[in-house]
């Protein structure tokens, strides 16, 4: 993997862009001297939980021929206070599904998804970050 990091203004704003040329922006708090024009870092490690997550989570399901209509996923973190670097401590993941599902098939998915296939929840398990999660279903 290639990622390619490049500054935007004369702030902490940055693009980055992967092999594929997706690209995604980057920056500070306005509290700590960014402009607030991107995602902060640290979210981005949420934020790659639930994607890779999302897709295990679906593509499990798709194999067990569910019919997912809508899929959404909440995520609330903490991370550690008073502490330089401040490590995510905990992680809580609510799955909203939509569809002609079965909750055995769901809750399974979600599990196999958080526990063995996931390698960004394995990456902040191995940091010591708690993760916890729950799956709604939606008629």
């Amino acid at each position: 993997m290639k990622i390619a990091l490049q500054r935007v203004d004369d702030g902490f704003n940055m693009e980055a862009v992967d092999e594929g040329g997706h690209k995604v922006l980057m920056d500070s708090s306005l509290e700590n001297g960014g402009k607030n024009n991107g995602v902060r870092p640290m979210q981005m490690v949420i934020m790659g939980l639930g994607g890779c997550s999302a897709i295990d989570v679906l593509m499990i399901l798709k194999k067990q021929r569910q019919e997912v209509k809508d899929f959404r996923i909440e995520i609330e973190a903490e991370r550690e206070k008073e502490k330089e670097p401040a490590l995510w401590e905990t992680a809580h993941i609510i799955f909203h599904l939509t569809g002609n599902i079965d909750a055995d098939k769901a809750a399974r998915a979600v599990e196999l998804s958080m526990n063995k296939y996931c390698s960004v929840a394995e990456t902040l398990r191995q940091a010591n970050t708690k993760l916890t999660w729950e799956v709604k279903l939606h008629a």
